[in-house]
């Protein structure tokens, strides 16, 4: 065992089947197989994505869960045309949300220090801690839907004032992206499109 291997403990590094499914295999999904996804499934998976990092402990990621197809068609009118289809045969679709008073639950969630006050009247501040951490936290949800065996399609693609307007028309919460959520079908995909190498992406200072 190596120094730095010694370094953190009882840790280990996850398996390389494991990385194969959360990311070197995972794809895009844009067609899905019509296995159901459970409630209790989704349930689940939240309770494990709501541990990754945030600032300031602020979770302000919210995720609405349209699981049946009234609540997809509500969506409908604001998807763009390539979005469509995919959408409406998806088992579910979540809408990547953010609230915009997530500070108010700061006192519950960061009770060492009054952090509400840091937050609250500053509108800059608020709309850039709660995209950049709610965008943070879609991630990890569907980091973790992977890591229970779903298969996601993240999209832009959509409306997101006639998204607001349906879903959030109090204007407390905004929409960020959505994502479907299911069991896509392999036979279907495109070939995998290239990553940028180390050397391109990377410096080390």
């Amino acid at each position: 065992m190596t120094q730095t291997q010694q370094s953190v403990g009882e840790r280990k590094r996850i398996s390389e089947e494991a990385l194969d499914q959360i990311f070197r295999e995972a794809r895009t999904h844009w067609v899905w197989r019509p296995e159901p996804v459970p409630v209790e499934l989704l349930k689940q998976i939240y309770e494990v994505a709501r541990f990754g990092p945030t600032s300031a402990n602020s979770s302000p990621a919210r995720f609405v869960f349209l699981t049946t197809p009234q609540a997809k068609e509500r969506l409908r009118v604001a998807l763009s045309p390539g979005n469509l289809e995919k959408t409406m045969t998806a088992p579910v679709t979540v809408i990547m949300a953010w609230d915009t008073e997530f500070y108010e639950k700061l006192p519950q969630l960061f009770p060492a220090r009054d952090m509400r006050s840091v937050f609250a009247g500053n509108a800059p501040h608020i709309h850039e801690t709660a995209f950049r951490n709610a965008t943070l936290q879609a991630a990890y949800l569907m980091v973790v839907a992977r890591a229970f065996g779903l298969d996601c399609g993240p999209m832009s693609g959509f409306d997101q004032a006639k998204v607001n307007a349906e879903f959030f028309p109090d204007g407390k919460w905004k929409a960020n992206f959505l994502c479907n959520l299911g069991y896509g079908d392999p036979t279907k995909l495109f070939p995998r499109n290239p990553r940028l190498s180390f050397d391109e992406a990377c410096r080390i200072l």
